[in-house]
């Protein structure tokens, strides 16, 4: 049996990558660092994912295990060793932590095997390469070598799935929809068996229309959500004034891909449709503080508001929804969030013009560096007064 190494067994991970590898015919071995969950993988013979509103089914998932990165990073490395496939769901961040046991495996991989077919499914532009080059670092002198060991290829992944119900065990509930992008340059003709992902010479396209109109959306609906007050994201779209926010934001959005990458208008319209109605389904019990945590990262240079606004900006096109986003980004205040914690203090402490080129990497001479610069200081004189 073809084996998968996934780093990241947590919902994402188990509900979506995970779960596609298993209909692929591979055996999956999940890595992570969470003491409790490999032990409940582990227990386990069999999880459930079960799909959430219209259309859902339910999928059995059998033939895993799961290691513990942690301690044993040393069988970890055994098995991305003589694995077909790794992926990885860890967040973009956490991608330098992963490479040195990367590293390892690919020092102890017959230089005579298959590459290994290396793919991060982050919510994030070019995670795959980000990968790579920490894999690169790790190795050190030998990165030649061992690179030649595998083959690096970024994706696009999309599939919501929701804060877990905490007696939920190793069952996740996702919804229905999902898409995985996978750029097929690296592999050579040898491609991965994952059914459902579809195959593209040119993943920037997919990734932005993704980043830029689901994580975009999905953001923009938790902070006017967390403005109104209301706790759940499906609810906060059944409010017309939110509703009206984000189609805008989205619609600036749709027309910087226009823009960049040609796409059609008339296509992109029905995408930001089936995406909103995929937010309301109120069978995806989800809510604001969960979708809004991290803002800082959400406010980042290339993130979902800031990166598709600069864009806009430096075409000349309207950025006035986006930058309504960005303001409600700013007051999210979130006491369990270690961002948001960081966030208010920021904004209480440092001086406009540096918090905006501290958090949004924005020069002061970028068109849209003004707008963001207003924002703060809207945001700074109502917490001062």
């Amino acid at each position: 049996m073809k084996k998968a190494v996934h780093f990241g067994a947590g919902n994402i991970g188990r509900g979506f990558v995970g779960l596609l590898l298993h209909e692929g015919g591979y055996e999956v071995v999940f890595s992570d660092v969470a003491d409790a969950l490999v032990d409940a993988i582990d227990a386990v013979d069999s999880y459930t994912v079960h799909e959430a509103g219209p259309g859902g089914v339910d999928h059995v998932v059998t033939g895993f295990r799961a290691v513990n990165s942690r301690t044993d990073p040393d069988a970890v490395a055994d098995e991305v060793a003589s694995a077909d496939v790794v992926t990885t769901a860890v967040g973009p961040t956490v991608l330098r932590f992963v490479a040195p046991t990367i590293v390892e495996g690919l020092r102890r991989r017959s230089p005579d095997a298959a590459p290994l077919q290396v793919m991060a499914c982050e919510n994030a532009i070019g995670a795959t390469d980000t990968l790579r080059t920490e894999v690169e670092k790790a190795a050190g002198a030998d990165a030649g070598d061992l690179l030649s060991r595998a083959v690096f290829a970024n994706t696009a992944v999309d599939r919501i799935v929701p804060g877990q119900p905490a007696d939920g065990g190793v069952d996740v509930t996702v919804e229905p929809y999902f898409e995985w992008a996978i750029e097929t340059g690296a592999f050579g003709g040898t491609l991965p068996t994952i059914p459902g992902a579809h195959f593209v010479d040119d993943l920037a396209p997919y990734i932005e229309r993704k980043l830029f109109t689901v994580n975009t959306g999905h953001a923009a609906t938790a902070y006017f959500g967390a403005r109104a007050g209301i706790e759940r994201i499906s609810d906060a779209l059944d409010d017309p004034e939110i509703a009206a926010r984000v189609s805008a934001a989205l619609e600036e959005t749709s027309a910087v891909l226009v823009a960049q990458h040609g796409l059609d208008p008339t296509d992109l319209a029905d995408y930001r449709a089936t995406i909103l109605e995929r937010f309301r389904n109120p069978a995806l019990v989800d809510t604001v503080q969960r979708v809004g945590r991290q803002p800082l990262r959400k406010i980042s240079r290339n993130e979902r508001f800031i990166g598709p606004a600069a864009m806009a900006a430096e075409r000349g096109l309207s950025t006035t929804a986006l930058v309504g986003a960005v303001t409600a980004a700013l007051e999210f205040d979130e006491a369990d969030d270690e961002q948001a914690v960081e966030l208010q203090h920021l904004l209480r402490t440092e001086d406009a013009a540096a918090f905006t080129t501290r958090t949004t990497g924005l020069a002061p001479e970028h068109p849209l560096f003004p707008a963001i610069h207003d924002a703060v200081v809207s945001r700074q004189t109502a917490l001062r007064a």
